[in-house]
């Protein structure tokens, strides 16, 4: 007689992370009142585990650790056990991950620290082997050490977790009053992160190796202001180099988050959300640098896997792809080359395998992980066919392989909705809806969008995340900073104003919940939220931008739209804090370090006036949508309907009419040129600036 297994109190968690952990026999809770007082009650110590649905390791450990009986059985009896999902709580990962990295020196997940019932932390780590392995000890045999030492040695845990709290609230103090971003802090910026270029492999450092959008992000927009042609060559170095790896699925498209290896050629399969959604910009804008088709192809991919494999019926985009199936890491991706030959069939393996790297040896466990290690003209050379017959062989064998996948079984997908990844994800497709003319990016970014602000946007809050049908915890710093982002971005490409007074909106209440008015930074969560040890204002960059240099660019931007001196106030506040700590570690200040780029830029300001259906104006904004001019303040004026426009935007007011058909007033460093009436001379005109 089958009998289903036992729930624990995750049961009813929206989380994926967490559901996927609802029958293991630990006795897991959410964080939450009813495990925290229970654990002050009963004085246990508290074994926090902290992890997301696509990390590998955590489904190792789970399978070795949590769903084992015996190890289930130590944890219960000596431990309140407590499961978040980092995605959720992102403030409670960051405050453990200081902790487990001043502890041990390195982070990651799984993410295990083990805590007073006062929240006060005194031992963790990341991976556990169940027995001692590799210098690791066994999970069994620490648990107990821990269970002792809490009951015996009380005294020095509490001195333990004093100067581990300590260490946190010193990563929290910044800096005090410095200057405003000037060009010499900048080169110093550029130069350091050149020193860490791989000229071999492209991207920065050795294995493992990371995409690091923000700093390469960083140096585009450097090299748009200091015009030093290096900067735009090792970015297109880097961006081939990964395309071409291991690291982008050629088949289905879209990035993988790192390779273990420094060649971008053995992946970490799991697919999130916003490394994708960082990535395409910088493809977007090389092909308005160059005109390359490589760049235009794999922004146009990457934006299509998105939304055929992370797009929710509502219209958010889920938060990622796990890197196994079936219990494998990378068993959908990887290919044998029988399997090759029987998905495309004998005329077309030779041409294929030398196209994706395919060898009987294989390149990863006796398997071959796709690359694309040729370009087009060198197999047109060495097959004795032109480029173009390439193309179209390629394409016919990829469609075959790709019918051959889709019958494998998929990774798992964590379909949660994530908003402050969902406005990374908009302002991409917003971008990639200027630059590629696609409609269907346009209607994806837009629909997201009002998703998240008739779903997440409750009241006077936005949440964090939805899953399962509701939504799940407030919202960050972070969260109100990207959507207004991705707002101002669609704003960009529809002209709604009502974009715009949505981002104002959002603005708005972040500096109600979450602004430290004593020094012009924002707390990592709001006022009425709890935040256990220290209240962070999580000003680094990591993988994504922090919540502050976010603020800083959507206030810059909403000070050049609505000349509303506050918001710029609030921007110079935020580098005034910060411009030190750029100096010193540019990889921690990367998106900071763009936006000052932006702000030393000299202002070019655009101003559309028009029919919006008239063919000649769609031309015009064509013209300024292909060149990359991030700096640029772009507005369109439809004299039928600006009353609202006019009176969000006081600029507008000055631009009318000029004769027949549209008008294009373009003004650089605070002086105008002549009117614009052609779309051919306003892109010879745009063209002077666009490097």
């Amino acid at each position: 007689m089958h009998i289903e297994p036992r729930a624990n109190h995750l049961a009813q968690a929206s989380s994926p992370y967490l559901q996927q952990h609802k029958f293991n026999p630990v006795d897991w809770y959410p964080w939450g009142p009813e495990a925290l007082e229970r654990a002050r009650r009963e004085n246990k110590p508290i074994f926090l585990s902290i992890g997301y649905s696509t990390c590998h390791w955590c489904h190792v450990m789970a399978h070795e650790s949590f769903e084992d009986e015996g190890i289930a059985g130590l944890l219960n009896e000596h431990f309140i056990s407590i499961k978040v999902d980092r995605e959720e709580r992102p403030d409670l990962d960051e405050t453990y991950m200081n902790v487990v990295t001043a502890l041990t020196g390195r982070g990651g997940w799984p993410l295990n620290v083990f805590l007073t019932p006062d929240l006060k932390p005194f031992y963790g780590g990341t991976y556990f082997p169940p027995a001692d392995r590799g210098g690791l000890p066994g999970f069994s045999r620490l648990l107990l050490a821990l269970s002792q030492a809490f009951r015996q040695n009380q005294e020095q845990i509490a001195e333990l977790s004093r100067r581990v709290i300590e260490h946190l609230e010193k990563i929290e103090a910044t800096a005090g009053e410095g200057a405003e971003p000037d060009a010499e802090s900048l080169s110093q910026a550029a130069q350091s992160f050149l020193k860490a270029f791989d000229a071999e492999h492209g991207g920065f450092g050795e294995a493992p190796k990371f995409p690091l959008s923000l700093e390469w992000s960083f140096l585009l927009h450097y090299y748009r202001y200091a015009g030093e042609a290096q900067f735009l060559e090792k970015l297109a170095f880097t961006l081939k180099k990964m395309a071409r790896g291991g690291i982008y699925d050629q088949l289905g498209g879209g990035f993988h988050r790192y390779t273990v290896d420094a060649a971008w050629l053995v992946p970490h399969f799991e697919k999130m959300l916003y490394d994708n959604a960082q990535l395409v910009p910088l493809y977007l804008a090389h092909f308005q640098l160059t005109g390359a088709p490589f760049s235009r192809r794999i922004a146009a991919e990457t934006l299509d896997f998105v939304l055929r494999e992370m797009q929710a019926p509502g219209g958010g985009f889920y938060a990622g792809w796990d890197a196994d199936s079936e219990g494998v890491e990378g068993k959908y991706y990887v290919w044998s080359q029988r399997e090759v030959e029987r998905a495309v069939g004998p005329e077309l393996t030779p041409l294929t395998a030398a196209a994706l790297g395919i060898t009987r040896e294989g390149n990863f466990e006796g398997l071959n992980i796709l690359t694309r290690p040729l370009t087009r003209e060198e197999l047109a050379a060495n097959f004795a066919k032109t480029p173009e017959q390439v193309d179209t062989a390629l394409a016919e064998a990829v469609a075959l392989l790709q019918r051959m996948r889709e019958k494998r079984v998929k990774p798992h997908r964590d379909e949660k909705i994530i908003t402050s990844w969902n406005g990374l994800m908009i302002s991409a497709l917003a971008q990639g809806a200027q630059v590629l003319e696609e409609p269907r990016y346009y209607e994806a970014a837009a629909r997201a969008a009002r998703f998240i602000l008739a779903t997440l946007l409750q009241g006077d809050g936005l949440h964090r995340s939805y899953a399962a049908g509701r939504s799940s915890g407030p919202g960050f710093s972070e969260d109100y900073a990207f959507l207004a982002q991705a707002l101002l971005d669609l704003y960009e490409t529809d002209f709604d104003p009502a974009w715009l007074t949505q981002a104002q909106r959002l603005m708005a209440i972040l500096d109600e919940k979450f602004l430290d008015p004593a020094d012009g930074l924002y707390f990592y969560v709001a006022q009425d939220q709890e935040s256990p040890l220290v209240r962070s204002k999580s000003i680094f960059d990591q993988t994504i931008p922090s919540g502050n240099s976010m603020a800083a660019r959507v206030c810059l931007k909403l000070h050049r739209l609505t000349e509303e001196p506050r918001y710029r106030d609030r921007a110079l506040a935020i580098f005034r804090r910060c411009q030190s700590r750029l100096q010193e570690n540019a990889f921690g200040f990367a998106h900071l370090g763009t936006v000052a780029v932006l702000y030393l830029t000299p202002p070019l300001d655009l101003t559309l006036v028009g029919d919006p259906g008239d063919r000649r104006l769609q031309d015009m904004l064509q013209a300024a949508y292909l060149s990359f001019l991030p700096e640029r303040r772009l507005l369109l004026k439809n004299p039928a309907d600006c009353a609202l426009l006019e009176k969000l935007s006081p600029a507008a007011q000055t631009y009318g009419p000029l004769g027949d058909g549209p008008t294009a007033y373009l003004c650089h460093n605070f002086a105008c040129r002549p009117a614009i009436k052609t779309p051919e001379e306003l892109a010879a005109r745009l063209g002077q600036f666009n490097r």
